[in-house]
């Protein structure tokens, strides 16, 4: 590549982001990364009907989170800049002005009550209507009129739009409009099937089509890598390009994230209803109704952009597990796929438990410990053992805590179906003998622990199984946990007697 690879994560600040939005971003990074590129954000705020307070911030807050921060932006003001589009609002008329001067473009003067006339026209005949070559001489707008009604229109006020001429009929029936997608390979699109999209309102704002040209022209955009809801948006794209004069980045479209069940693309409502994250982060409405997101969930940002690299990516060899870097060197958009990727929850939880197992237990021990002051616990144990000896069996960090919550509380009931099968006749006897072991023990070390019970248990010919269940049953209260002699030398003798001689108070 001759030129230096610019892509752009362009969303709108409509509401929170979507996993489908991420996952566009994390490729248009990746694809940045690999190559020596900027990633750009820009964000598309031309509908200001459909803002929403806050989603901005959402949208860089997410993006860092996930540790793929842009180049570029706002807040990260280059030479590209301003990066809002209602900033660049200026910029924009001055080309729909060039398009007008070029035949390229029209004034359509139609009110809303004319044009649902004609479609309701067109429906009672069976038929579509679609404003374009067909019929675009026959309605009210520049192609139709003379100069000087156009003039008086726009002089009076009137309300208008300004559409593309996207086909004239002396072009042939057999005229398209080609590219070759990264993903897809060729597409083409006939010109005399399509319509004359609307690029440019009365009240002086652009709409996406034009805007989101201007900009990536401007901002030398090299690779539009986005969501395949956009293909149909092509050939008007790449005919703006080349009406203005001017170069035709390439293009990328993704496939779309499909639900895990049943047919359809993943919705921003069906992870609440399927009991999953949609959204990278929490997001609150301003009608007061809560989103979980991924982070306040429990997930690691690693095990989110791992699953998400390979919803609708395959790196060509057996290998699941990549770290940020790994990504970097091993993406290739030719390797994703057409076909929509369906979504699978379990698998992320998958990733979560990979990365929690390889995180650090320093690391591990510092989350757990704000869990554990967010719940009011203070601790003098040695929180990193407790955290080594639970964590195989974690997913989550709050799940070292439903794991080992027996550390910090002792059991106050014995889990009925285990107490039934263990606290036997002979029990009580049997925990007392423990007891006094326990109690002549000087360093209580999970070793010292081992060896006088188990010396003991040789001399009296006593069942292993006899002292182990109602020894765990005594301290944790259910039958998990490790191995039961670090429960006890993690617990520390006072306690671990104590606890002791309430089972036996529980058996008599």
């Amino acid at each position: 590549m001759s030129k230096k690879v610019r892509v752009r994560f362009a969303p709108s600040p409509t509401g929170p982001l979507h996993i489908g939005g991420i996952r566009t971003a994390l490729f248009n990074y990746l694809f940045a990364k690999k190559h020596g590129g900027d990633f750009v954000l820009r964000i598309e705020d031309t509908d200001q009907d459909r803002y929403v307070e806050g989603a901005e911030n959402y949208i860089v807050e997410a993006l860092n989170w996930l540790n793929i921060p842009f180049d570029e932006g706002v807040g990260k003001e280059g030479k590209y800049g301003p990066y809002r589009q209602s900033e660049r609002k200026g910029m924009y008329s001055q080309y729909v002005e060039q398009l007008i001067a070029s035949g390229n473009a029209y004034y359509a003067f139609d009110t809303s009550e004319e044009l649902n006339f004609h479609r309701k026209n067109h429906e009672e005949k069976g038929k579509t209507f679609i404003y374009n070559w067909h019929n675009r001489e026959k309605l009210n707008n520049s192609i139709s009129l003379s100069k000087e009604e156009v003039s008086n229109k726009i002089n009076n006020g009137d309300g208008y739009v300004i559409r593309f001429r996207m086909y004239n009929s002396e072009e042939g029936p057999d005229s398209v409009i080609s590219t070759q997608d990264m993903i897809r390979g060729p597409v083409s699109f006939k010109k005399e099937l399509l319509d004359d999209k609307v690029l440019f309102k009365s009240d002086g704002m652009p709409t996406y089509h034009l805007a989101n040209i201007v900009d990536d022209h401007f901002m030398e955009i090299t690779h539009v890598i986005r969501g395949e809801e956009w293909l149909p948006s092509v050939p008007l794209h790449i005919a703006l390009y080349q009406a203005l004069g001017w170069e035709v980045p390439e293009f990328a479209h993704l496939p779309l994230i499909m639900k895990p069940v049943g047919k359809g693309k993943l919705s921003k409502r069906d992870g609440d209803k399927m009991g999953f994250p949609v959204f990278p982060i929490q997001w609150k409405s301003k009608e007061g109704e809560v989103f979980s997101g991924y982070r306040e969930d429990g997930y690691f940002p690693e095990a989110l952009i791992n699953m998400l690299a390979l919803l609708g990516w395959n790196p060509g060899t057996e290998q699941e597990i990549f770290s940020l870097n790994e990504l970097i060197k091993t993406f290739d958009l030719s390797r994703v796929n057409k076909a929509g990727a369906k979504f699978d929850p379990e698998k992320t939880k998958w990733f979560q438990h990979h990365y929690l197992q390889i995180k650090d237990n320093e690391t591990l021990t510092s989350l757990f410990s704000k869990l554990l002051e967010n719940k009011g616990i203070v601790s003098n144990k040695n929180l990193s053992i407790i955290v080594a000896s639970v964590k195989e069996r974690a997913t989550f960090v709050s799940d070292i805590w439903e794991q080992g919550s027996f550390f910090f509380e002792a059991p106050t009931a014995y889990d009925a179906k285990a107490s039934k099968k263990v606290f036997k006749e002979e029990t009580s006897e049997i925990m007392t003998e423990v007891l006094n072991l326990l109690d002549e023990c000087e360093e209580f070390t999970s070793d010292e622990i081992s060896n006088k019970i188990r010396g003991w248990l040789a001399v009296q010919e006593i069942g292993f199984g006899k002292v182990m269940m109602p020894l765990r049953l005594s301290l944790v209260g259910e039958m998990k946990g490790p191995d039961v002699f670090n429960i006890a030398a993690i617990l520390g003798k006072e306690e671990t007697i104590s606890r002791i001689k309430k089972t036996i108070s529980f058996l008599s």
